[in-house]
């Protein structure tokens, strides 16, 4: 009798589910589509076979609500690293993040050749400060492989409470052993916006995410910039994972005249939406120089391809990310939540960013850092030799329920330095070569400017 009364009621929630679940299909495409929702009928069917026979034969107990939810991992797996299901609780924390505060390690987490990847670490964060690099692959997380391991999954295994410990793994390209980082978790908080005069007229404004208030904070700094009469900007993108389309958007238009094309989304079915600068209190044109890196992905990607499409600013550095996806989240009814890809984006000009990157129109190629070696200090914990010290790590995503984001996802290869030591990187001005690039070509754009041949 105890193994008939599940059987009984198995029998009548799963097809059920497959009823409630056409209804949707039907209701949401249309009682034209006659054809595809038989179909997907009868794929629910034997949908509902399945999860029947786990729960009359496997040698656990199961419980219908982890095995739904484990079913929609499961799709949405199939479609591409960025589409992932949130629980309530991830949905609601992913809501927080946008604010520019979280608890986490310090780092933005993507997908690279179906490898768990680092995009980049988050500056004055433990993972910054321990010497996990761009381009690092993470094999484990405590002694768990990431391997079939979800972006969202991923991100919750290394969260966790203040002042707890979390194991790291990593790959590094050029170092024949795994790196172990131990790090502790920690409240992250994240400036967005930073900004001084370098070269004493030299405006430098490095971002390190697109949140919410990211375009009223830059306007903050392009006033005090012109109060100072600064002679050319330098905009320091690299390291920067993305965050919101909307901010990337207010950054943009602050550089760029009223009515300009700054980027635009193509969906499945052709549909095309743009977005356009609005008047904004700008820079009156003086030069521009953006740096970016392999750690530049998806806002980063959008802002540095308009201005250079638009032959607005002169791109420095390494090619970037290639994260031109958009996630759309949806609000479910039970207060989870679903990041789906809905559409890619593209250039005013045209040219795609997924994949691909932005390509600068001057190629500064950073000095590879040293290559940490993890050890045992006395605490237990690891520390990496070099460059490296102990640290936790974190990781951020997300946007308004609704609203496309342009989160990091997918990655890159080769390590390379964070900004510059006015950007609370880990290189001093002078180790770094393509922020001194950057000031060479905004001291020589005057001189060469003003050349009248005789």
């Amino acid at each position: 009798m105890m193994e008939q009364q599940p059987r009984r009621r198995s029998w009548v929630v799963w097809p059920m589910i497959a009823i409630a679940l056409l209804g949707g299909i039907l209701i949401g495409k249309g009682w034209e589509r006659t054809g595809y929702a038989g179909e997907t009928y009868e794929e629910l069917k034997t949908f509902s076979e399945v999860l029947n026979q786990i729960q009359r034969h496997y040698v656990d107990e199961t419980k219908p609500k982890e095995l739904i939810q484990g079913a929609i991992r499961g799709m949405l797996a199939t479609l591409d690293p960025h589409s992932a299901y949130m629980t309530p609780e991830m949905y609601k924390e992913m809501q927080v993040e946008t604010k520019g505060e979280f608890g986490g390690v310090g780092i933005q987490i993507g997908v690279k050749d179906n490898r768990l990847a680092v995009i980049a670490p988050i500056e004055g964060t433990p993972a910054h400060r321990a010497g996990i690099k761009a381009g690092d692959f993470i094999v484990k997380v405590n002694d768990e492989t990431t391997k079939d391991l979800s972006l969202m999954d991923a991100v919750q295994k290394m969260r966790g409470p203040k002042g707890s410990k979390v194991s790291l793994t990593v790959q590094r390209e050029g170092t024949p052993e795994p790196l172990v980082f131990t790090l502790v978790r920690d409240t992250i908080k994240i400036e967005s916006v930073k900004s001084k005069v370098i070269e004493n007229n030299l405006g430098y404004v490095r971002l390190t995410q697109f949140q919410e208030s990211t375009g009223k904070d830059l306007a903050k700094a392009i006033k005090q910039f012109k109060e100072q009469k600064v002679q050319g900007v330098i905009i320091d993108l690299r390291n920067n994972p993305g965050g919101l389309l909307t901010a990337a958007v207010d950054v943009s238009e602050q550089f760029l005249p009223s009515g300009k094309l700054i980027v635009y989304t193509k969906s499945r079915d052709g549909k095309k939406d743009e977005w356009f600068a609005k008047a904004k209190d700008q820079l009156d044109n003086l030069p521009l120089i953006v740096l970016v890196n392999e750690g530049s992905a998806s806002a980063s990607e959008i802002v540095a391809g308009a201005l250079q499409d638009w032959g607005r600013a002169v791109v420095v550095g390494t090619t970037s990310f290639g994260k031109g996806s958009v996630q759309t989240i949806l609000a479910l009814g039970d207060g989870s939540g679903l990041r789906l890809t809905t559409a890619k984006y593209y250039t005013p000009k045209g040219r795609t960013i997924q994949s691909t990157g932005i390509t600068p129109d001057i190629v500064v190629k950073a000095p590879q850092p040293v290559v940490a070696k993890a050890t045992e200090n006395h605490a237990g914990e690891k520390e990496a030799e070099g460059k490296g010290g102990k640290s936790p790590a974190g990781k951020d995503q997300g946007s308004p329920a609704g609203k496309p984001t342009d989160e990091a996802g997918a990655k890159t290869g080769t390590p390379q330095p964070a900004a510059a030591a006015e950007a609370g990187g880990d290189l001093s001005p002078e180790e770094d070569v393509q922020l001194q690039k950057a000031v060479e070509l905004l001291k020589t754009w005057k001189i060469f400017k003003e050349l009248k041949p005789s």
